[in-house]
């Protein structure tokens, strides 16, 4: 697309990303194909939110119980596809190979490499962090 007007950019909701991974239910499907193609030949730009990866992972990881791993390569390859604006893309592409080699879930990978960015700790009583080469600011029930 030359010389016209910049595409106009819509937020993309999760359940619009899980009828593309799932192709259920098949006319929701084929209706999130067709906004992607709009997005691949340049009409429309979809924008991807960290929050929503984050659903789109619990969902494929507990209700349809696909392996993390599968779930980081699928999203990962989805996410460099044209005519997609991912907000916090390193952070997100980062998080999402760090599920899948560590097993921890993604939200804590995810504030896992945001702390390193930001030169910060974490404050949590979840050990998982203390495997992600973050500092753990350890809180201890009273």
């Amino acid at each position: 697309m030359t010389g016209g007007p910049p595409p106009s950019e819509v937020l993309v909701d999760a359940n619009v990303l899980l009828r593309l991974f799932t192709g259920k239910p098949v006319a929701q499907a084929k209706a999130a194909q067709v906004l992607m193609q709009r997005a691949d030949d340049g009409d429309v730009r979809l924008r991807v939110c960290p929050v929503v990866v984050a659903e789109v992972v619990w969902v494929l990881t507990s209700y349809y119980e696909q392996p993390p791993r599968l779930v980081a390569d699928t999203l990962t390859a989805f996410l460099s596809a044209d005519g997609l604006v991912i907000e916090e893309g390193l952070q997100v592409i980062a998080a999402l190979d760090t599920m899948a080699t560590t097993g921890v879930d993604f939200i804590d990978a995810y504030l896992a490499h945001r702390a390193r960015l930001a030169q910060s700790s974490i404050a949590s009583f979840d050990r998982d962090f203390d495997k992600l080469d973050v500092e753990r600011l350890a809180l201890e029930p009273s």
